[in-house]
């Protein structure tokens, strides 16, 4: 009889290597990862959620019909059609969702989640994930919290299509630091406030099944040898240098630095004081900030 697999859930943070991450896994021979990096499927706690999901799916299969020939295409259209069985449930469903996951992972060592957005629940819908196997894995990456932030807002100011990109990042970071928190802003500084995230999961899982890692170190051959070594794979080539989803390039406005690290002070102050050493970036704006 087959064991069954590892079940990973990365949980965040946004902008901080989760899309690396996905497709190293993605690629590994061990690794068993469905096309869909994002599920979001503990985020849908009611019925419109699941239709708005559903509908996303209708969608996109739609738009892949023509191209179902293609190797990635088939596979995303299998997926996908997978998923939305899994989806007009309208509410969370143990059994089927690790169906979904497990589906064609017989002989491999880790299946997953890779969801950002799962760091924002509340503990208590985290402390659910346990159930969903008997081994359950969760992994967090912290991003310098400087680089982090301007990454996602390059990547709102983007995906607005603004005429502007320049201008549009600026308005949005300096709307964030003056602590106007409307639309997307919210969402942005939730997503890096490790000093709320870190003792949340740190309360919800077990700490010999949690894992935080520097997204800086991760994308080492140390790095990935102790992420490796803690979901159980054999460590497997790696493409470090690689750039996955990396956003519009854009300059940190200098006029805005002082103002955006005094306003990161606490994610900095909380990180070191839990983790000690940090990495190169992060130690050179801790002192750039605090002069």
């Amino acid at each position: 009889m087959n064991r069954e697999p590892t079940f990973l859930f990365c949980v965040g943070a946004t902008k901080a290597g989760t899309s690396w991450l996905y497709e190293h896994l993605y690629a590994h021979p061990e690794c068993r990862f469905r096309t869909i990096k994002e599920l979001h499927y503990f985020t849908m706690t009611e019925t419109v959620h699941f239709d708005n999901a559903l509908a996303r799916g209708q969608a996109e299969i739609a738009s892949l019909k023509d191209q179902a020939g293609d190797g990635w295409a088939a596979r995303r259209l299998a997926d996908l059609r997978a998923w939305q069985k899994v989806l007009r449930l309208r509410k969370v469903d143990l059994d089927a969702y690790r169906g979904f996951l497990t589906e064609g992972a017989t002989d491999k060592r880790l299946v997953g989640d890779v969801t950002p957005a799962y760091a924002l629940m509340p503990e208590a819908r985290l402390r659910g994930l346990s159930a969903v196997g008997a081994d359950v894995r969760v992994v967090y990456l912290m991003r310098d919290p400087l680089a982090r932030l301007w990454s996602h807002v390059r990547m709102i100011a983007a995906r607005s299509g603004a005429a502007d990109f320049a201008a549009a990042c600026t308005v949005q970071l300096s709307r964030i630091l003056s602590g106007d928190l409307a639309g997307e802003g919210q969402g942005v500084v939730a997503r890096g406030d490790y000093k709320a995230i870190l003792p949340k999961l740190a309360r919800a899982f077990d700490p010999a099944k949690l894992f935080v890692q520097f997204y800086e170190e991760l994308l080492s051959l140390p790095g990935v040898a102790r992420l490796s070594a803690f979901l159980g794979l054999t460590p497997a080539a790696a493409a470090l240098d690689r750039k996955v989803h990396a956003g519009k390039s854009l300059a940190f406005p200098a006029a805005l630095k002082a103002q955006a690290l005094a306003f990161l002070r606490p994610q900095y102050d909380y990180v070191a004081s839990q983790y000690g050493g940090l990495p190169a970036q992060w130690q050179a704006n801790m002192e750039e900030g605090f002069a």
